[in-house]
């Protein structure tokens, strides 16, 4: 059985002795506090399970410590202290995410009792997270794993728009789950046995795209040698999902504005009109509102694509969701890798819970595999992790020095390709979107990955 720990905050030194002094005789791993910068230090810097907070302190309050506590990790316990003549100011603690309080002077009886009931519900709230898991149905949108109010509007809007014909427009930063939605609501329409055709608009060049999504008659340009059926006609009956849709440059626009006003479109080379019912999705890490202020996307098409508008949350704003789905990611890598992976260490856990995830879903799947396939223990370890996830919270430092190896122009060098490298895993390796991510043009990163070496396959 695991040994929980137990931050107590308070600013009386006695009280705070005493509170801790029974605490450790009951087994717990005890952290102390005078202050509210203390506790937080704290937190940061471990695996903490609860937070025993007093509520007047000097500096600031219990109240504050609890918000602070919850942005963090949302998954901490807190537990309020208060004087009876404040019960009212702790009830409403309690509507802000604290699990209870206990009145002054304190009954150490009392205290265990609330204690163990608050990490039996801990750990029977984990349970239920994983029962709802293995209930998923991948044709619904239960497989999506959430626990985050954020996440579950997203989806409330998405379900209830799949029986609809309206085009709907999803927005969030790469790696959200953009792409598992829509075909949650393609599943989930009655078109949901018809094709679903997806085309990531960012990785065809323009002189391209039109044919790709429209096709093309034979002759209609150079190296068009036969007639060739476009993405909208192989949709016919389904879903067409464009991806990256704020890649489309303002030609194409044109064309897609008007296949979404009339249904009609023309292959490319020919003047012959052409009819299909096609149900349009799409989906931007860009923001459109402001590309069409600068005049790179047309205001007509943008209120064509938006009829319905969803928004997925970076996953540092749905950090509820990370426990199930580090526990998705570590059976599904298992599996793969033939590896015996029972869980993941409280200090794994509690980095994993204080990163933010630049790269969101994708990245956290990513530290997963590779924590799977490193971990030489049936337990992933916060040694498993990459080296810059076990400085997080220790004042935000960078990685040491002796991360990169070398003289003073090999660190910056390696340091370099380290950066050019995420960026392009970040952007799907499309070199455009990461030039634009790095600050740099396209001809200066093709410089710097043929300095360092880098191709596709180095992903």
């Amino acid at each position: 059985m695991k040994q929980f720990s137990i931050l107590v905050v308070d600013d009386e030194k006695i009280q705070r002795e005493s509170l801790a002094g029974f605490l450790a005789k009951k087994r717990y791993q005890v952290f102390k506090a005078g202050n509210f910068d203390a506790a937080l230090q704290i937190i940061k810097q471990n695996a903490i399970d609860l937070v025993l907070t007093d509520v007047k302190m000097s500096g600031k309050s219990g109240y504050d410590l609890l918000k602070a506590v919850k942005e963090i990790n949302p998954s901490i316990t807190v537990i309020i202290m208060t004087a009876y003549g404040n019960i009212e100011e702790a009830v409403a603690a309690m509507k802000d995410g604290a699990y209870d309080y206990l009145t002054k002077p304190l009954e150490l009886d009392e205290v265990e009792l609330l204690i163990n009931r608050a990490f039996q519900f801990k750990q029977l709230t984990e349970e239920n997270a994983e029962l709802r898991q293995k209930l998923s149905d991948k044709h619904r949108f239960t497989n999506i794993i959430s626990a985050s109010p954020l996440m579950e509007e997203a989806l409330n809007i998405a379900a209830r728009s799949a029986n609809s014909r309206a085009s709907v427009l999803i927005e969030g930063e790469s790696g959200t789950g953009k792409e598992l939605i829509a075909r949650a609501i393609h599943f989930a329409s009655p078109r949901k046995d018809k094709p679903l055709v997806i085309i990531n608009c960012a990785a065809i060049s323009e002189s391209l795209l039109e044919s790709e999504l429209f096709g093309h008659e034979k002759g209609a340009f150079t190296g068009a040698i036969q007639a060739r059926v476009g993405r909208v006609e192989e949709a016919d009956g389904g879903t067409l999902f464009l991806d990256e849709v704020g890649d489309i440059p303002l030609s194409v626009q044109v064309k897609l504005l008007r296949f979404l006003q009339f249904g009609e479109f023309q292959r490319v080379g020919s003047n012959q009109a052409r009819k299909v019912d096609v149900r349009l999705i799409s989906a931007t890490n860009r923001d459109l509102l402001k590309m069409i202020q600068e005049g790179a996307f047309r205001e007509d098409f943008y209120y064509r694509l938006n009829v319905i508008n969803i928004k997925v949350p970076p996953l540092r704003k749905r950090k509820e969701d990370i426990p199930m789905l580090i526990d998705h990611f570590i059976k599904k890598y298992a599996v793969e890798n033939g590896k015996e992976i029972k869980g993941i260490s409280r200090e794994a856990m509690d980095l994993l819970m204080k990163y933010d995830y630049p790269g969101n879903v994708r990245e956290l799947e990513n530290l997963i595999e590779r924590a799977v396939v490193l971990s030489r223990s049936e337990i992933i370890e916060a040694d498993d992790l990459p080296i810059q996830m076990r400085v997080v919270g220790k004042k935000e430092q960078a990685p040491p020095v002796e991360y990169y190896p070398g003289d003073f122009r090999q660190k910056v060098e390696a340091f370099e390709k380290d950066l050019i490298l995420k960026a392009l895993a970040e952007a799907d390796f499309n070199q455009s979107q990461a030039a634009r991510a790095l600050g740099l043009s396209e001809r200066n990163l093709r410089y710097k990955m043929a300095k360092y070496g880098i191709e596709r396959a180095e992903r």
